[in-house]
């Protein structure tokens, strides 16, 4: 533990020296999210019905194995991430920021299961609603990790085989949550995202929905040039490192490479102390 806390000291004050001066302060816009499609302005309904996304019926026990928490449980895990969520949401309209990356220095440092477990908590808020993108395209696990059976996905949309509207899903009893998964990877996942139509999509995402959060899961920044391309596309970063695994070299590297990205903070995850599993 030391030495993640070490490592992220070293980062923080690098990044005091070379990250960019950001932009003045952007109030938070007080229009409220609206359903998929749903072109008209309006507030957010305490119901939301979908009729153009998929809807699917998770497995809550597949869920828990796979560790994604109910985000209104009693339990440690939960409550952290509604923390983090809190900590994610007051930054994020401080700078008016609405889409995130969430980033990790290599694999196996469960990035992807935080950026479910993130938009699940975010979605949970009632403020918000949340579309969870699966960026990885590279190794795309979010429709293994929730039970989504796939029939068109974000690797459609790059292809240009299918439309938005074939390609969302929401799961059922997550009432706020929109998901956007990848069906297949992508030999060429960095220019596909990052090409014409990558760009026009997350225009298009970012655009259409102006006051949805938008999650994007991206592959790890030293396994490919994937993340450092997508970033300049995104507002703000959200850096997960696990303990035990993560080395100091790698997270400072993760953070040089990063830096011109406005990063929201860290996440640590595998701690065994819980109370600083997240900073």
């Amino acid at each position: 533990m030391d030495r993640i806390r070490k490592a992220l000291d070293l980062a923080r004050q690098e990044r005091e020296r070379i990250e960019p001066v950001l932009g003045p302060h952007v109030a938070a816009s007080d229009t409220v999210a609206y359903p998929p499609f749903d072109t008209r302005p309006t507030t957010l309904p305490v119901r939301i019905e979908y009729t153009h996304t998929r809807i699917f019926n998770p497995d809550r026990a597949a869920l828990e194995s796979r560790r994604i928490l109910d985000p209104e449980g009693d339990d440690a895990g939960a409550a952290a991430f509604r923390m983090l969520r809190t900590q994610v949401i007051q930054r994020a309209e401080d700078n008016g920021w609405r889409s995130i990356a969430i980033l990790s220095p290599g694999v196996h440092d469960g990035k992807t299961t935080t950026a479910i477990n993130l938009a699940v908590s975010l979605a949970n808020d009632r403020r918000h609603t949340v579309l969870l993108v699966d960026c990885d395209l590279k190794r795309p696990a979010i429709a293994a990790s929730l039970g989504i059976a796939v029939d068109r996905g974000i690797d459609d949309l790059l292809a240009g085989d299918a439309r938005i509207d074939e390609c969302l899903y929401h799961p059922r009893g997550f009432e706020r949550l929109v998901v956007l998964p990848a069906r297949a990877a992508l030999p060429n996942s960095s220019e596909m995202l990052t090409g014409p139509r990558g760009r026009e999509l997350v225009a298009e995402l970012r655009g259409r929905y102006p006051d949805r959060i938008i999650v994007f899961d991206l592959p790890p920044v030293l396994t490919a040039d994937d993340a450092l391309a997508f970033l300049p596309l995104v507002e703000c970063g959200l850096v997960v490192i696990a303990e035990r695994s993560t080395r100091r070299d790698e997270l400072l590297r993760c953070m040089e490479l990063v830096h011109k990205t406005p990063i929201l903070g860290t996440v640590l995850t595998k701690a065994t102390d819980v109370a600083t599993a997240y900073g």
